[in-house]
This record gives C-alpha cells, sequence and structure tokens, in this order.
C-alpha cells in the first residue's frame, strides 16, 4: 500500500506521528463504453451548448445557479477561502461507539505508525479498545477540514471520516405516521425469529455473487474466444492522423516538381523572347520569374528556407537566360 497522507495523531501532551492508507477497496470489473458495432471507444467532449465549441479544461470554471442567475467562481476565488493545511489530526473528545450514528459514518482508512512512536500509538490502541471507546477528532484531507472517528480494528488504529450533521436526510414519509395496533403475539412470534436467526457475525461468509458470476462470464468469452481485436487508434485530440515522414517527402517532391516545371516554363519563355520584339522579351522573362516564385511559395512549410533558396537561384537563372536571348537578340539586330 501507498500513503496518502502524512501527519500526526495529538491528544494532550502526546503527539504520534503516523502514516494514513485507504482501508478499503472496490472489486468491480471496469468496463469501457464502446460502440457495439466496431468496439471502438466511446469518448465525450466537453461542449460549450451555447456555441458549440469544444472546450479545454483550463478554461472551465464552476457556477453556482441561484433564481435564473449564474455566479462563475474562478481559481482566484477558491484560492481565498481558508482552506485548512494542518497535518494534525486532534482529539476533541472520547466517546461510546454505541452513541455514533452509522449513517454519519464515511470512509476508513488505516493508520501506520513511524518507528519512534511506535509506543505512544500502542498506548492510544490500547486505552480506545480496553474502555470501548473511540476518539472524536478533526482532519484535513485533500485541504478540506473533516470530522472523523478513531477507533480499533485488529492491531491498527482507523480513522473512519464522518458526515456532518446536516448531510444526513431525515427520512420525512408521511406513512410512517400511521397509527398500526400490533397484537402481543405478532410481536412474540417476530421476537422468535429474530432469536432463531440470530449468530454472531462473520462477513467472510458472505459472497457478492452478481461480481462472481460477472467475472465468470468476461472469463468464460475469453476463453470461448468471444474477442475482437482492440482497434487502433491514435491518442490524439479527435484530428486527422497524419504520418509527418511521409507528408514531408511528399512536400519535397511536389516542390520538385514545380520547380522543375518552373524551369521548364522559362527555358520556353526564353525562346520565345529570341524571335519577337523587346517588349515580348520582357513579359516572357517576368512570367517565368512569376512561375518560379510562386512555386516557390507552395513549398513545405518544414523545406521553406531551402525551398526560398532554391527559388531564388533558380528566379537568378531564368534572368540570366533572358539576358543572354536578349544580347543574341541584339546582335543578330
Amino acid at each position: 500500500m501507498r500513503a496518502m497522507w502524512k501527519g500526526s495523531v495529538s491528544f494532550g501532551l502526546v503527539n504520534v506521528p503516523v502514516s494514513l492508507y485507504t482501508a478499503t477497496q472496490s472489486h468491480d470489473i471496469r468496463f469501457r463504453q464502446v460502440h457495439a458495432t466496431d468496439g471502438g471507444r466511446v469518448r465525450y467532449r466537453r461542449v460549450c451548448e451555447l456555441d458549440g465549441e469544444q472546450v479545454e479544461y483550463a478554461d472551465i470554471a464552476k457556477g453556482y445557479e441561484h433564481d435564473g442567475e449564474l455566479v462563475i467562481l474562478t481559481d482566484e476565488d477558491f484560492a481565498n477561502l481558508p482552506l485548512s493545511s494542518s497535518k494534525e489530526i486532534e482529539v476533541q473528545e472520547f466517546v461510546d461507539m454505541a452513541d455514533i450514528d452509522p449513517l454519519l459514518l464515511d470512509r476508513s482508512y488505516y493508520l501506520e505508525p513511524e518507528a519512534r512512536a511506535v509506543k505512544p500509538y500502542m498506548l492510544l490502541r490500547d486505552a480506545l479498545e480496553q474502555t470501548d471507546r473511540a476518539a472524536v477528532v478533526t482532519v484535513a484531507l485533500r485541504q478540506r477540514e473533516s470530522m472523523a472517528l478513531l477507533r480499533v480494528r485488529g492491531k491498527a488504529i482507523v480513522l473512519q471520516t464522518m458526515l456532518w450533521p446536516d448531510e444526513v436526510r431525515e427520512p420525512e414519509f408521511d406513512i410512517l405516521n400511521t397509527e398500526v395496533e400490533l397484537k402481543s403475539s405478532e410481536r412474540k412470534m417476530a421476537g422468535s425469529l429474530v432469536d432463531s436467526l440470530s449468530a454472531e457475525f462473520d462477513p467472510d461468509i458472505y459472497e457478492d455473487r452478481y461480481a462472481a458470476a460477472l467475472r465468470e462470464l468476461v472469463e468464460a468469452k475469453l476463453a470461448g474466444g468471444e474477442t475482437t481485436e482492440l482497434p487502433s487508434v491514435a491518442e490524439e485530440d479527435g484530428g486527422e492522423v497524419i504520418d509527418l515522414m511521409a507528408a514531408l517527402r511528399e512536400s519535397v517532391d511536389t516542390a520538385k516538381q514545380r520547380r522543375q516545371a518552373g524551369s521548364e516554363t522559362g527555358s520556353t519563355g526564353a525562346g520565345t523572347s529570341s524571335r519577337s520584339s523587346g517588349g515580348t522579351k520582357k513579359s516572357t522573362s517576368d512570367s517565368g520569374a512569376k512561375s518560379g516564385a510562386k512555386g516557390a511559395a507552395k513549398k513545405s512549410a518544414a523545406k521553406k528556407s531551402t525551398a526560398k533558396k532554391s527559388a531564388k537561384k533558380s528566379t537568378g537563372s531564368k534572368k540570366e537566360t533572358g539576358s543572354k536571348s536578349s544580347r543574341q537578340t541584339k546582335k543578330s539586330a
């Protein structure tokens, strides 16, 4: 087990350093919600009902509704609340266990003493056991102060958190106020039934038959091959799954093809200019330059700098070709 909290028990002038461990665990089989047709996992997204947009967890606040109005509390608001951070389990009083309403009892934890505090720990444990009492304490768990009990279970002291009294509801059933006449023979028969079924309580004789049957069902399906292969999905935010290397290769190939097409267009323009007038030559040269620039602008983001350099070299080559063609035309003239 791993300790979830560390502090000390304080009663009188005695201080006992302890670690807190969860005393219970669930044996339920946990299921995932999946799509019955293909086994895909069903996930829930946080979506704003006003604009339909998915909301990031960091942008979610707590709101309290009252009479058609909404009060929004931020993290700063909660930070200013008087939260308790004490690491001390302070004993308030010792009471008879019979005086504790079981409805008030909540979660149970084991207390383990540190090596140097074994003697005072055993002293407190034996005192509780001999007097058949429990210690009412206050403790801050998860920054919330709770009322709790210290009681003995075997060789260990158990801390059992309690609900606040106003958290327990009253059974407001009008039918319980109905007056019913019970005959003495009926009372006697009920008492006899209780006596006949009386026994010393042993929880080990009871079994969660539903959980056992469910476990057998799952194991039978596994043994019988009634399974489907888990669908392979990417653990991301729901967008399209992209192979980065493949995308980069495709971008480079596309850039090469466009650069080659731009070079061929520039070469064709140069040939045309040698047979045309000066105005036509300039237009063709500009067209080749624009084609090269346009091809460079569409390069992959991952190869952006390389693509820009290649585009400059290509454009410079086209201009040089245009200049040579222009000189040849002038010589011919």
